[in-house]
């Protein structure tokens, strides 16, 4: 049975949840359309990013792993999401979840919500059909941080939600009376929310980690770096004598905590980058060479 989620991935059908993870992570920061200016490394990075939301998914997995593609009509994953596509990864991504979730009818519209946070779904009345609609979306990492507009697609309409800064995977918003209508009665569109895995970033609590390169002469004598965080690019400051993996604090930029209203930190940590020996003037390499010897 083909199973070319996997091979999108670059690892066997028999990866572990950290393989899977590992190796995302390697590709999407290699496809990344703000690294990779390639042709194609665009789709390509859209592409990873809609296979890992389905191999990452316990229940996803488990249904791919027991049709493989042909839950894509026999094609492989590559020209599925080519011929799906079309319409911006938006619409493979709506594709998808309707796909793996068994493609029930949704419906709704455009509207205001509450009821953003934990909790089940909500209730029906006694006796009365559930005019509920259950479904998930996939947030970028930024918007999860930083909160904004999202735009999702529902029984074939688009609409945008209003995403608060700082939700997490699992939390759950509820779209009032944008269910399915009945006899004068609307339900609600309830929304689980996932958020997106970001190949820059590490969330821990309320707090990011981000590493940033270092290159040598900054980490011996210091200087200041220009580093983009999701908000806006900063100068840091690197003392010297700075070590690879030493960590800098930058106060209150990292998630919002939506219970204390306060932001947590953001973490920069080192990556120490050191030049090719090969590149470096032949007098100097062979004084450092006489200076740095251990004999």
């Amino acid at each position: 049975m083909a199973k070319s989620l996997y091979e999108t991935l670059e690892i066997t059908d028999k990866a572990s949840e950290a393989e899977i993870k590992k190796a995302y992570r390697k590709l999407a920061r290699q496809y990344h359309p703000d690294v990779n200016k390639d042709k194609g490394a665009e789709d390509k990075f859209k592409e990873i990013n809609s296979a890992y939301e389905i191999l990452s998914d316990k229940e996803k997995k488990q249904q791919y792993d027991m049709h493989g593609d042909n839950m894509f009509g026999g094609q492989n994953f590559h020209d599925f999401s080519r011929s799906h596509g079309g319409g911006g990864q938006g619409d493979l991504d709506d594709i998808l979840r309707q796909m793996f979730s068994g493609g029930g009818g949704f419906g709704g519209a455009s509207g205001g919500f509450s009821g953003f946070g934990g909790g089940g779904f909500g209730g029906q009345q006694q006796q009365q059909p559930n005019l509920d609609i259950e479904t998930s979306v996939t947030i970028p990492f930024s918007v999860s941080i930083l909160g904004g507009s999202h735009s999702v697609s529902v029984n074939g309409e688009r609409f945008d939600i209003k995403i608060p800064a700082g939700v997490k995977s699992g939390e759950k918003m509820r779209v009032k009376g944008k269910g399915h209508a009945q006899g004068g009665r609307a339900g609600d569109l309830f929304l689980k929310i996932t958020v997106a895995p970001s190949p820059e970033y590490v969330r821990e609590g309320d707090d990011l980690i981000k590493t940033f390169d270092v290159p040598l002469y900054a980490a011996l004598f210091g200087e200041k770096i220009a580093i983009k965080t999701l908000e806006k690019e900063i100068k840091l400051k690197v003392p010297q004598n700075t070590k690879n993996g030493q960590r800098f604090r930058v106060k209150e930029m990292g998630a919002m905590n939506r219970k204390t209203k306060v932001r947590g930190n953001l973490y920069l940590e080192a990556n120490i980058v050191l030049p090719k020996v090969d590149e470096l003037d032949t007098d100097l390499v062979e004084m450092m060479k006489e200076k740095l010897s251990s004999e």
